[in-house]
């Protein structure tokens, strides 16, 4: 993509992920500037009248009572954008917060909100200048939208406040003039209408499903490898066994299980007579674990799409003139599935631990040495690996849980119930970095494991994975630095190029992945 047209339609979640991790640009399209020109002529018309209207000429929260006259009306909207420009903390990563602007400006170009085209339009100037406005962890409830973020973006546009540009922390106004950029003036709704969305927690859902669904293909990878390193079965995961419990998701994991083990010279070697009967839980419920995490991943997926559908804001301008006040702005529907998924991906990492503690037992890894060292006793081989999964296992619990349980009044009580998205998103994005680096761990287990059942061989797809893997991390062998060849495995299950290499194809593309929009 080299640039994304935004009109009064739902974007797509490939075209966010596109401007916000890959800097695409972006335009908007006739039929958005003129829905944002018959909404603004509503507000102009309503602005015109004595009556107070939310908004447009009262205060905000539990201000609303107060009427503001016409001469007030821009002071009202800079000290609107300045008070809520109140976060803190540490700066929020470059994508997220282009996420947002871009949610912003698509919500905007809706037509329902009030605002003028040129302010809009500045907007995605300042999107495309590849500026981002500094903003910050703390300041946002989920309620009545993620009102500090967008605040920091909104001042920003005004001329005030921070920029990063290319890594660098730069006044705002300094910034924007050496851009060519005129800072904006806001009219009456422009400033309620520029902070009142969902979209930093609807960002990063996005962001996160892009990488989930990667991950996902990568958790199968792993158990496969491990399944094939452990001499497991490949039988468990037969079509008909996972047609008696017609789950989706577990059917596409079992589905990818059996075709990253097809042609493994390993199974193969002990398909009849091993003596065992059943393979650990680990192992042989690696589809059931794995598909319940893609069912709700697919659940978020919906709900995501509905919201890159909406148009949210407070109040919002309707076709027949009216400007109404309702809740569209409550975060629930996002965060109850941030929550969701964190609680999935600790389950997932979990059960990617313990395939991996089985390599390391001897007396459970069916033949293999003590921590798969090259000389026990002297080497401890990957005996820490280990233990750097199960802290980060451990972290993944504790981020598990529900931050959208919680609630803390604000605004003197006018702003009672409030979703806690935010930091739902905000967990939740550690929790998926966690699961990568957990899976990068298991992969760098199973693969070793399968080198030492030398001189059998593994599978065409598990071994093109191992392959990968091989050209940046060495096989067994006596101890080393072991740090840096996880982050090396980290940075391939990232990457998706270890999933890439065991496709069939070679895309890495796979064609069981149900969450593909």
């Amino acid at each position: 993509m080299t640039q994304i047209v935004i009109g009064t339609g739902p974007l797509t979640r490939a075209e966010v992920v596109a401007v916000a991790r890959h800097g695409v640009g972006v335009r908007l399209s006739a039929d958005a500037l003129a829905a944002i020109a018959a909404s603004r002529a509503r507000v102009d018309a309503l602005a015109a009248v004595a009556e107070g209207v939310y908004g447009v000429s009262t205060g905000f929260g539990a201000l609303a009572t107060r009427g503001i006259p016409a001469s007030e009306r821009a002071r009202l909207q800079r000290s609107l954008i300045r008070s809520h420009a109140a976060g803190n903390g540490p700066l929020v990563e470059d994508e997220v917060v282009r996420g947002l602007m871009l949610l912003r400006i698509a919500t905007l170009a809706k037509g329902h909100s009030g605002v003028r085209t040129a302010t809009v339009e500045a907007y995605a100037a300042l999107l495309n200048s590849g500026l981002v406005p500094v903003v910050h962890e703390y300041g946002s409830l989920g309620c009545s939208g993620d009102l500090a973020p967008l605040a920091h973006c909104a001042l920003v546009l005004m001329g005030e406040g921070e920029v990063l540009d290319a890594g660098c922390r730069r006044p705002a106004a300094e910034a924007l003039a050496d851009r060519a950029l005129e800072p904006v003036e806001l009219a009456e709704k422009e400033g309620l209408a520029l902070i009142n969305g969902t979209d930093g927690m609807l960002a990063q859902l996005v962001l996160a499903l892009a990488d989930l669904e990667l991950l996902l293909d990568t958790a199968d990878l792993a158990a496969a490898l491990s399944v094939e390193g452990q001499l497991g079965t490949d039988r468990t995961f037969a079509a008909d066994l996972m047609a008696l419990r017609p789950q989706v998701g577990q059917a596409i994991s079992a589905a990818n299980l059996r075709r990253f083990l097809a042609g493994s010279p390993i199974v193969a070697s002990h398909r009849v007579g091993d003596g065992v009967v059943q393979d650990a839980y680990s192992l042989r419920c690696s589809p059931q674990v794995h598909g319940s995490v893609r069912d709700a991943v697919d659940f978020a997926v919906t709900i995501a799409e509905r919201e890159l559908a909406s148009a949210i804001d407070n109040p919002s301008v309707l076709p027949d003139g009216r400007v109404e006040s309702h809740g569209n702005f409550h975060g629930a529907p996002i965060a109850h599935v941030l929550d969701f998924l964190a609680i999935g991906i600790a389950d997932l990492a979990n059960l990617s631990e313990r395939r991996t503690d089985r390599f390391l037992d001897a007396n459970r890894s069916r033949g293999l040495p003590p921590f798969l060292a090259d000389d026990p006793g002297i080497d401890s081989g990957l005996m820490i690996a280990q233990y750097t999964q199960a802290g980060i296992c451990s972290k993944l619990k504790q981020l598990a849980t529900p931050a959208s349980v919680d609630s803390i009044p604000s605004s003197a009580l006018q702003e009672d119930h409030v979703s806690m998205g935010w930091n739902a998103a905000r967990k939740l994005r550690v929790s998926v970095d966690g699961l990568a680096r957990v899976l990068a761990i298991e992969i760098l287990t199973a693969a070793r494991g399968i080198d030492l059942r030398a001189p059998l061989r593994p599978g065409p797809a598990t071994g093109a994975a191992i392959a990968d893997l091989r050209e940046r991390v060495p096989g067994p062998g006596p101890d080393r630095f072991l740090a840096p060849e996880i982050e090396a495995a980290y940075d391939l299950v990232r990457s998706g190029v270890l999933v890439a290499a065991a496709e069939p194809s070679g895309t890495g593309t796979s064609v069981h992945r149900r969450t593909e929009r």
